[in-house]
This record gives C-alpha cells, structure tokens and sequence, in this order.
C-alpha cells in the first residue's frame, strides 16, 4: 500500500507517537521512506525491575491504546499525518499471549493478575488461555503453539471470544489509517486460527487514501533458520513472513566470514522466501540483543562500516521487502529506550548534520542509509544485471539502466573500470555524499559513452561501498 514513488519501511522502535509524527513529515516522506513500523501499541504492563526494560512492550495488559509512546488520540494523529505525506503505518502486534508480570498495572492504569490468567480490561479469564505448559522442545509443534512463551499467559485464538477480541482490536487500527500488522510470535500460534482473524479484517479506508477494497498489509515474524518442527512456509498463504536468513547470511557475508562473491544469486536459491513473500532486514529489535536468530553473525550500528555495506546491499538488491532498523543504543539486552526518571519516553534531538542525539542511534538518518533508498526508488521495476566480482570481496552489479554499486569489503583498493549501464554523464556517489542542485557534496563518477566509469573504493575508508543511479547524476 506504499506509494509507488516510495520504498522501505522503517522500525521507529520505541519512539513516541508525535515524534513519528513529525519524522513523517520532515524527514521520511522527503527521503521516500514507504511506511513506519511502531511499537505495540496496546496498553503493556509496567516493569521496574529491571527499569523499564524494551519488552514489557511485548507483554500486553489490555488493548486500550495507551502506553508510553502516547495516547490513543495521539496514535490516532499520528496515522493521519502519516499517511497525508504517504508515509504508512504498520502496528506491532501482540495476540499470542497477555502479560507474565502484573505487579505494577498497566501504562494506562489498567490490571490484571497473570497467575489467575485474568484480564479484566479486555476482558479475558482463564478460559479464554490454554492451560498452563512450559515450551521445553521446539520439535514439537503442538507444545510450541499451545504452551506459554517465557511465562507469559498463552491466549487460545480457537476461542471465539478471542478471536472477536483480536478482530476488535485489529479492526479498531485500521479504521485509523493503519496500512497493516506486523504480527508477533507468530510461529506460537496455528496458521488456521490466524487465517480465521485475518480473514474478517475490514478494507483500509479510502478517506486515508487507500484504493477501494484494499486489505491490511500483514508480515509474520516467523523465526526459521531450519531444523525446527515449524516452518516459515506454514504461514505464506496469510501473508508475507520475516527471513531470518537473510539477516543471518547478510551478517556472515559482510562480517567476511563468507566471500561476496557468492551473493551472486542472492535470494530464493539461499533458501529465502519467494521476494514478495519475504520481509528483510539486517537486524532486528530482538536479535541485536542476542535474542531471537542469527547469533553472533547479525550486524547492528555496533559495527558501522559493515552495517551500512550491509544494509546498501539489501536495499541495492530486488529480492524482498526490506525493512531498516532504527535503535537506541544499549549496553545491556533488556536496557530501555532514553527515558527520564519516573519512565517517559525521552524524544531524540538531532544534530546539525541530521544524525540523532539524546541515545537514539537513527540509523534511518545515516546518509549511507537513506540515500540507498532513494536509489531503490530510483531502480524500482529493475532486476539485476552486469554482475561483477574479483573472485573474492569485491563485487558490483547494475539495476538495468537505472542504477549501479559497487562493495569492497578487501583489505586493499579497489580501482577498477566497470560496467555502470547507465547513460554517459557525471553522477553524484550517495554514500560519500548527496546532490544539492547541481553538485554533489562526496564524491562524483564520470561515465563515458560505452556506460563504463573508473570506480575507486579505498580499502580503509569509513564506507566500503559505491551508489549511484539516474536521479544522482548531476
């Protein structure tokens, strides 16, 4: 439901509703960002020890909207602003369990009493959650999917009255504007019962300018890196699924644990999802902590010049649908995002240069990052072609006559003539730079008549890579 003049969603992982907002409208809608992924916004339960950790997010007390991100009113704003610069809103969705903690209520004021397995402001009782299990073997699918996930009460969306809950709530967003879900957990619950709630979702509303009859977006978090009981492909024909392989092999490749050359024929022969199937990413909320899948291969903004080769070339590159993180920095797994001292959100300042302060990393700010999608945008409707490698870790491809760029992820220069494919002219490279009327603030590329270019990449610079494409020349 992305305008087709944009690209990309981006994970504003635990930033406030207005700063969405205002980010919307200032800085993704003119860098032709797609859509925001935002944090739950169901009301969660408040965790002080540790302080206010990332994942009480994840642990819902009720489905009033209201959490640390901001009221319903302001939820409900901030679509509206969003999606009147076309920028689109996708919702972290929790509805495989409630909360495993409910000492302290809920970001709204709301109870609940896990050990009773009851949630009044739903409201759900016992009844509406399977009986109390512990998952101890993922090779055993009904365990995985009936039985609570780290503690927390395991809801049963066979149950009518669930899902009725879970439709209520699902529909309630997207009569605000929301573009579609991203669902959590979802390997925890049975493709049926998740074909039955999708199923009675309503058409996103025209008034926010979306086409007559079109259905809420809907992408999977799946976690599947092979060998377990439950596979990604269980859930394909509900909606598209997060590839985590893609993160974990994109992490390899770059890490230089794995030669770029052989990323030749990236895509479904790794064992990915079909492209439109399959929702990329170089890292995630969870496992850029550890958590989740990948291990010590993901790359996060830790590792700067890997991270952005790595993030250029997924979004260089036209297999899935990629998805840029955005963090916070963080020392330990379960520190919170930058609040003050009674636990409100702190809002991200920005720099001269545009980069974030305040304890936001911004990675969607990073001039290597943006300005690569602008390239997709520049490339969409393009496959792949004139790919070119050393043998080794340097490589570069063409997106038709659209767009061309190149990595060097050696330990010496690369300086090659290549093929660029695109007309002759003088274009600006986006990585070291950006075009600003008629010049270019990095570095600049001549391409002759025969489309080739002298392409210089230093071994020791701060990016190891090189983009340019039909809106950079100059």
């Amino acid at each position: 439901h992305q305008w087709g003049d944009r690209s990309g969603i981006v994970h504003l992982f635990e930033w406030k509703w207005n700063d969405i907002a205002a980010e919307c409208e200032n800085f993704l809608a003119p860098n032709g960002y797609g859509g925001v992924q935002v944090s739950p916004p169901t009301e969660n339960t408040v965790v002080w020890s540790p302080r206010r950790p990332w994942w009480e997010r994840y642990q819902p007390i009720s489905y009033n909207l209201n959490t640390r991100s901001g009221s319903e009113s302001e939820f409900a704003n901030m679509v509206r602003r969003c999606n009147a610069v076309g920028v689109r809103i996708y919702v972290d969705l929790v509805i495989n369990h409630m909360a495993a903690i409910t000492s302290n209520g809920g970001t709204g004021g709301s109870t609940g009493n896990a050990g009773g397995m009851e949630f009044p402001a739903v409201p759900y009782g016992r009844n509406d959650f399977n009986p109390p299990c512990s998952i101890n073997s993922y090779n055993d699918p009904i365990q995985v999917r009936n039985c609570q996930l780290v503690g927390m009460p395991d809801l049963n969306q066979g149950n009518q009255w669930v899902r009725d809950r879970i439709v209520d709530l699902m529909n309630k967003l997207v009569g605000y504007g929301v573009a579609g879900f991203r669902v959590d957990a979802v390997k925890h619950m049975w493709p049926g019962d998740l074909q039955a709630i999708y199923g009675r979702l309503n058409n996103l509303p025209t008034d926010q300018g979306f086409p007559g009859g079109a259905k809420p977006f809907i992408t999977q978090e799946v976690i599947d890196l092979g060998g377990e009981a439950i596979s990604k492909n269980e859930y394909t024909h509900i909606g598209t699924v997060t590839e985590f392989r893609f993160s974990a092999e994109i992490g390899r490749a770059f890490r230089g644990n794995n030669a770029l050359r052989w990323l030749s024929n990236w895509g479904p022969e790794w064992g990915f999802l079909p492209s439109h199937l399959g929702l990329v990413f170089v890292d995630n909320h969870d496992n850029q902590r550890g958590h989740g899948a990948g291990g010590d291969q993901v790359l996060t903004h830790k590792v700067p010049k890997q991270y952005k080769m790595a993030t250029a070339f997924m979004l260089a590159h036209p297999y899935g649908i990629p998805r840029v993180m955005s963090s916070f920095f963080f020392n330990d797994g379960d520190q919170g995002p930058p609040s003050d001292d009674n636990g409100n959100l702190l809002s991200p300042t920005f720099n001269a240069d545009g980069s974030c302060g305040g304890g936001w990393a911004c990675e969607h700010r990073w001039r290597q990052i943006y300005n690569m999608i602008g390239f997709r945008n520049a490339a969409a409707g393009t496959q792949l072609n004139d790919w070119w490698d050393n043998g080794n870790n340097q490589i570069a491809f063409c997106r038709g006559g659209r767009g061309f760029v190149a990595f060097n992820n050696e330990g010496y220069d690369l300086n090659q003539s290549l093929q660029t494919c695109l007309p002759a002219g003088t274009y600006c490279d986006v990585i070291s730079g950006s075009k600003s009327g008629g010049s270019c603030t990095g570095a600049s590329v001549t391409v002759g008549g025969d489309g080739r270019a002298n392409i210089f990449i230093s071994g020791n610079g701060d990016d190891g890579v090189l983009a340019i494409h039909a809106n950079s020349r100059l």
